[in-house]
């Protein structure tokens, strides 16, 4: 096995074949369901950054944008524990995930923060809908929000934390892609939802999200090498491209939907939670398939022992 530069920075390893004992893979694909699975990455990011701008709105005397927040946040995190569940089998499997708390497990800490997280979510828009206890609904919202960046990022450690190549070697720059594409996403939210007196935070953040993702994106990808081809190819790399698409088109909407009226502002809210949603399956489907490649296991160690080699 050699490798070249591919011209870009980036080492391409050559080689005819890779076998695995007994012409088994080396790694066994995740058995999760991209609908279920990837519907869950994108819903959290959806719900965690919607509520610091429902705080935001809170703060600055944006009812509309506060109201908007709380609801999406909601809906987010609800779905996001419908599939959760659904992918554990029944209910039951999470609250016995609540049973310990393990600061060295993703999974343990993201349980711990979803059940924490929901109920504030919960509080939040029922005070505002119905007008009772407003110093709770007020103090649940900041919470959420204190909780938010955490529940948006969380799950790009979990996905991280795994063998998965595609997944494992983005470490360093899949919480920043997931951190952008939630405030993209609840950005495009807030522009469908909120009128366009009170959207001023959301379009901003809509630029400085998409900016996030992309560079992060384009950074994860970049710094892999050739494990990165897997954001590329096949199905991630149509729905990345699409995502990205999305996201220039709606950031670019969001930037001027203050002077193009209210139709502006839902086209770009909806491009970009389009864009995110396809960014975030991307993501899964590049998993997926370098699981199903050798190379991308086997070509990254050798790299790595290669250069701990030359060090001695």
């Amino acid at each position: 096995m050699t490798t070249r530069d591919r011209g870009d920075g980036r080492a391409t390893a050559q080689a005819d074949h890779f076998d695995s004992y007994y012409g088994r893979r080396i790694l066994k694909p995740p058995t999760w369901e991209a609908a279920t699975i990837g519907g869950y990455l994108y819903l959290g990011g959806l719900a965690g950054a919607s509520s610091v701008f429902a705080a935001g709105g809170q703060l600055t005397g944006r009812p509309r944008l506060a109201r908007a927040g709380k609801a999406a946040a909601l809906v987010g995190v609800g779905l996001s524990l419908a599939a959760l569940v659904e992918d554990l089998g029944r209910p039951a499997r999470f609250l016995h995930m609540l049973r310990t708390f393990k600061p060295t497990s993703p999974m343990s800490v993201g349980s711990w923060l979803l059940a924490a997280y929901a109920p504030l979510v919960g509080v939040s828009l029922f005070t505002d809908v119905t007008g009772r206890f407003p110093l709770a609904g007020r103090a649940a919202c900041y919470g959420a929000a204190v909780l938010g960046p955490a529940v948006t990022t969380y799950t790009a450690v979990l996905i991280s934390d795994t063998a998965v190549p595609a997944w494992h070697e983005g470490y360093r720059e899949m919480p920043f892609l997931f951190a952008g594409s939630a405030t993209a996403t609840a950005a495009g939210s807030a522009l469908i939802a909120t009128p366009a007196a009170e959207n001023g935070p959301a379009r901003r953040a809509a630029v400085l999200g998409t900016a996030l993702e992309l560079a992060a994106g384009r950074l994860m990808r970049h710094r892999m090498g050739m494990v990165g081809e897997a954001y590329e190819r096949g199905r991630a790399g149509v729905l990345m491209r699409t995502g990205e698409a999305l996201a220039l088109a709606g950031a670019a909407g969001a930037a001027l939907s203050g002077r193009g009226g209210r139709a502006a502002a839902v086209l770009s809210g909806a491009a970009l939670m389009a864009a995110s949603a396809c960014i975030r399956l991307g993501v899964f489907s590049a998993g997926v398939a370098s699981t199903q490649d050798p190379r991308y296991t086997v070509v990254p160690q050798r790299e790595r022992l290669a250069g701990r080699l030359s060090k001695t």
